[in-house]
């Protein structure tokens, strides 16, 4: 992510990534591996748009001939042997070709509707499966709106694209080619009147186009900015209100609006420019074509009922050989906007999974301790944040980290869980490397609790068992009962089946981290990290929580990470870091007794309490 680059650099770095004025290679693929699947329909719509097109494009030749009859049957008039048979047989010639192409449009509509349904519901499913397989690092680097945006503006683009530009561009390119085929087969040199005009309108195209995608793809990266302002906004607003920050809070939206504005009137304006510049380039082909058809009858090349015939004819030629250009052009905003969707989720598909292990070692419990070993460790790489960190667990131990912010506390716990990897050392589980178990094996015998607690949208009771949905109920409310919520929980209209969602007003914050660990409780995994778990709540709830910290601890070996030194008093050994360094080490008396860089923190913070 960028955002917090100057917004010069911001755009240099897109462009870097290929997406303002790079190729299509990658969103073409990205087209073709999710259109795949659906061979069948595409191949139906195709072979309809061919019979539509077919159709339609030789309907004017009927026409043609049904004036060149009537023409005739105007002069045999006067000799007494006229006749409109072949007149009216050209006529229901001509309708029953419109008609057929109607009908074929309308069952290719269908059917590609089906499987343009299909297929964007499978992009959909496969980006949110892809962002659960991602590293931790994708989520701490990019704005919940931005990835929102992902699912919400991007396939929509693409879904409106597929559904109405696509179609588009297989009838009329089918089309355009069958208009040039038969207008040749009429006649060359009205033929080439028609066509002579399509390098000029190319070259014009191509660089309005241009223009235009600049554009278009700026407007899509501004639209995810502004996403990402709103949510982070949203997110903060009791933040704003206390602050009295709205009227910033709005001026701030109004400068990432104003960017969405502009980028978004610039896209329109180049690609909406096309479609009046392709009407007005069409008008003129006409009046050239007709000019061309009264000469070809002044000089004497055809005969007045035979011109007259082609003239009619060419006239809807001229119009069905600029309806693809004009359609297409009309429409070249929809597409625009699709291929940068597409470009979107594809670089998003091509992000680093999580470095799994397939056949690595599965755990059952923890038999010896977790140990890091000489551990060094940034987020950027040109940035350490631990240098060398030496620090052991035994089983059924409980070990304190305690440092100042900064000094590389969560850092710790996010390589434990192999949230991210080491630069070097290594973390070992009863000696065996994280990076050499499976995840999965790890994680479930790994417990974490949130400094910031997270409720799903469900009851209270599928909150409890998220972790173990095969819980049965007597095991949910003992979970329930060991963390000190049970009561609370009871007290309410519908107790466990209280409907809650991350952001409800059923619970306080510290009632949210006693249902984490509740849920942690539940899943009861051998080894448990606790992040600072009693930060956010008043002593009160502190008390309750630290009860309930207690019971899950018992027994088991345990990393905790906490700011309120008196909450991990009987930890078996204590941890001090500083700058990412290990600076002290020892239980809570012999620590006292050094009278180092614990003391000051102990005796600063009991000293206000």
């Amino acid at each position: 992510d960028f955002t917090c680059l100057p917004r010069n650099l911001q755009d240099a770095k897109r462009q870097e990534r290929g997406g303002i004025m790079g190729d299509t290679r990658k969103e073409i693929k990205y087209f073709v591996k999710y259109l795949k699947p659906y061979w069948k329909g595409i191949t139906i719509v195709v072979v309809l748009s061919l019979v539509s097109s077919g159709a339609q494009v030789i309907a004017p030749t009927f026409l043609g001939r049904a004036v060149t009859d009537l023409t005739t049957y105007l002069s045999d008039l006067r000799k007494g042997t006229a006749s409109l048979n072949t007149f009216y047989g050209a006529l229901w010639s001509m309708l029953a070709f419109y008609v057929l192409s109607q009908v074929a449009i309308f069952i290719a509509w269908m059917v590609m509707s089906k499987f343009n349904a299909d297929s964007t519901n499978d992009m959909r499913e496969n980006l949110f499966a892809k962002l659960q397989r991602m590293l931790v690092r994708y989520f701490d680097t990019h704005q919940d709106g931005k990835l929102l945006s992902l699912f919400t503006s991007d396939l929509d683009n693409i879904f409106n694209a597929m559904n109405n530009a696509i179609f588009e561009i297989i009838s009329q390119g089918i089309m355009f080619i069958g208009t040039i085929v038969v207008m040749f087969m009429v006649n060359a040199q009205l033929a080439w009147t028609t066509i002579a005009a399509t390098p000029l309108i190319l070259i014009v195209s191509v660089l309005i186009m241009k223009k235009a995608r600049v554009y278009l793809d700026k407007q899509q990266d501004e639209i995810g900015d502004l996403n990402g302002y709103i949510t982070e906004q949203i997110n903060g607003e009791k933040v704003i209100i206390t602050n009295n920050l709205r009227k910033e809070s709005i001026g701030g939206f109004k400068t990432y609006n104003n960017r969405v504005r502009n980028a978004m009137f610039k896209g329109q304006f180049y690609s909406g420019i096309l479609f009046p510049l392709m009407n007005g380039l069409n008008l003129l082909n006409l009046a050239i074509v007709i000019a061309m058809g009264a000469w070809m009858i002044i000089s004497g090349q055809v005969t007045q009922a035979i011109g007259l015939g082609l003239i009619v004819t060419f006239v809807e030629y001229s119009q069905t050989y600029f309806q693809p250009l004009t359609q297409i052009t009309s429409i070249y905003s929809m597409i625009q906007l699709a291929l940068t969707g597409a470009r979107r989720l594809a670089t998003v598909e091509e992000q680093k999974d999580e470095d799994d292990v397939p056949n690595g070692k599965q755990i059952h419990g923890l038999k010896n301790g977790v140990k890091l070993e000489d551990v060094h460790f940034g987020y950027d790489k040109n940035k350490e944040i631990l240098h060398g960190v030496n620090i052991s667990v035994d089983k059924g131990q409980s070990v304190a980290l305690v440092g100042p912010t900064g000094s590389g506390k969560t850092t710790i716990m996010n390589l434990l869980n192999r949230f991210y990897d080491v630069n070097s050392g290594k973390v070992t589980f009863d000696g065996t490397d994280v990076r050499d178990i499976q995840l999965k094996s790890l994680r479930d015998n790994v417990g974490i609790v949130l400094q910031d607690s997270v409720l799903f949208s469900g009851t209270i009771a599928d909150n409890i068992c998220y972790g173990k949905p095969d819980a049965s109920m007597d095991e949910v409310i003992s979970a329930a009962k060991q963390a000190n919520i049970h009561d609370f929980i009871e007290s309410l209209p519908d107790g466990y089946n209280t409907e809650v969602n991350d952001s409800s007003s059923v619970f306080s914050t510290g009632q949210k981290q006693l249902v984490s660990i509740a849920r942690t409780i539940l899943t009861d995994p051998d080894f448990l990290i606790l992040d600072e778990a009693t930060s956010n709540v008043d002593t009160v709830t502190e008390e309750k929580i630290q009860k309930a910290m207690d019971a899950v601890i018992a027994g088991k070996t345990s990393f905790v990470i906490a700011h309120r030194l008196k909450t991990i008093l009987n930890s078996n050994k204590i941890v001090v870091l500083k700058d990412g360094n290990v600076i002290e080490e020892g239980s809570h008396e012999q620590l006292l007794k050094e009278k180092g860089f614990y003391y000051k923190l102990y005796t600063d913070q009991t000293s206000f309490s």
